[in-house]
């Protein structure tokens, strides 16, 4: 492949994944708005995140699959074509019922790119190394989403209003869609056949779970529809468990979780999304409607959270060579829950500034343990169940992003008022990082050969390697 088109197959990538990744975090910024505007209540402001995260979760199960069965390309316009017309979809809704449909239709199309992008990045690499660095640019670039969703959308929401953090995506998703259908070149199809009965079992399990959690605070635990919920929930998880074990081509295969330290990884990703996601739900509230401050000085307010999430991100490689995986998780796990308390001390303090310093710590650490848990997860198995781990790692990181955001709804409503609940929230997310560490405390040591992330100064990417642990 021409070295032209193979950048130009890099810079798509990128591009995908920082718009996905922007789109997870700069609706934040506009809830308090559509509180107002729409006269949102608590739970319908909590789906505008979750109906994106858990479509995401559910559908990026089965999105390697699929991108395998039919193609990177075609998976990849498609994905790219559901996700923008979505977009303008939610920036036309009248009703938050119609937003928060069409938030889930967006989450179907940001888990068909994300897959599909990579692998018409990775596919052009001309060797393993170069291949590796494509990977390590692409993730950087969805920490950069990450880092500049609260910000954009707190000026968005300055300068138009919450619909404008939707509308934009049309000025990235257009072009990216004409660029792929002209320049990108078409990728070989593999024999594999998609569960979707996984798939199915999977969606009804989360779905299930997370609506009894933000529903079950509103219409009340005996209401019909949040039992209904709390079967389907578990008719769902009994029915994944039964369908992975019986197909030729399961979503998880079981040899994933043959390795205890998978499995007790995945469980702290998970846990961590919890903490993390409902800290960013509950300080955008807090900022706005608690301290009356206005979306652009919010969105700066979370500089110095996002922010120090790359500098961690970039200090995993180094510091995992030299103390192991366990003992990076344990000080990073440490930190977040001392950063999390100073935090919930902070958070009462007249002024803004212990809040931002608190903030800090919070993000570095935060960035830390993403990378480490990361890279132990594809540490526990062979490389070719990368692809699996990968898959169930982040499919358990987006579910406990989701209950984060059902759980610290309610929080907020504890107590005298936002600051009451904002407090209580974070505490309940520091003793969920206190499970994280217990966790790690209780796990089998590394092996003597851990995948990490390298940065790679001359060559201005990231590259994955082994290293003794």
């Amino acid at each position: 492949m021409p070295i032209e088109q193979r950048r130009r197959a890099v810079y798509l990538a990128m591009l995908a994944s920082f718009m996905v990744a922007v789109d997870g975090t700069i609706v934040n910024l506009a809830l308090a708005e559509l509180s107002l505007s729409m006269e949102a209540t608590r739970a319908e402001l909590q789906w505008v995140l979750n109906a994106y995260t858990l479509a995401f979760a559910a559908m990026m199960l089965g999105a390697g699959t699929i991108t395998d069965i039919f193609g990177a390309k075609r998976v990849f316009v498609t994905g790219m074509a559901v996700f923008t017309l979505a977009s303008v979809a939610c920036a036309m809704a009248e009703t938050m019922t119609l937003l928060n449909l069409f938030r889930a239709v967006q989450g179907l199309g940001a888990a068909l790119v994300l897959p599909s992008a990579l692998t018409l990045a990775t596919v052009s690499a001309p060797d393993e190394r170069t291949r590796n660095r494509f990977v390590g640019l692409w993730a950087a670039a969805g920490g950069i989403g990450v880092v500049a969703g609260p910000p954009l959308g707190g000026l968005l929401v300055s300068i138009a209003d919450w619909r404008a953090v939707f509308a934009v995506n049309v000025l990235v998703g257009i072009p990216a869609i004409v660029w792929s259908l002209r320049s990108m070149p078409a990728v070989p199809r593999r024999d594999r056949r998609l569960d979707i009965p996984g798939m199915v079992a999977a969606t009804m399990m989360i779905g299930g779970l997370v609506f009894v959690l933000i529903e079950a605070p509103v219409q009340g635990w005996n209401a019909p529809s949040v039992l209904i919920a709390a079967i389907l929930a578990v008719v769902g998880g009994v029915g994944f468990v039964v369908v992975e074990r019986s197909v030729r081509d399961p979503l998880l295969p079981v040899r994933v979780y043959s390795d205890g330290r998978f499995g007790g990884t995945a469980v702290q990703g998970a846990l961590f999304n919890f903490a993390f996601y409902g800290l960013f739900f509950s300080l955008g509230l807090m900022l706005q409607q608690g301290r009356g401050l206005d979306p652009l000085t919010s969105g700066l307010l979370f500089l110095p959270l996002t922010g120090l999430i790359a500098v961690g991100n970039l200090s995993s490689a180094s510091l995992t060579r030299r103390f192991g995986h366990r003992g990076v998780l344990g000080a990073g796990q440490t930190l977040l829950i001392a950063s999390l308390l100073v935090t919930a001390w902070a958070s009462g303090a007249a002024s803004l500034g212990p809040l931002a310093l608190a903030l800090v710590p919070v993000g570095f650490a935060s960035g830390l343990l993403v990378t480490t848990m990361a890279t132990r997860s594809i540490s526990t198995v062979e490389p070719a169940l990368h692809g699996a781990a990968t898959a169930a790692f982040n499919g358990s990181r987006q579910v406990g992003a989701a209950i984060g955001v059902a759980a610290f709804g309610p929080l907020l409503g504890v107590g005298a008022g936002l600051q009451d609940g904002f407090v209580l929230g974070v505490l309940v997310g520091s003793a969920a990082t206190g499970l994280c560490l217990l966790i790690t405390a209780l796990s089998g040591r590394d092996r003597e050969a851990v995948i990490v992330l390298r940065d790679e100064r001359r060559g201005g990417g990231l590259r994955i390697s082994e290293e003794p642990a």
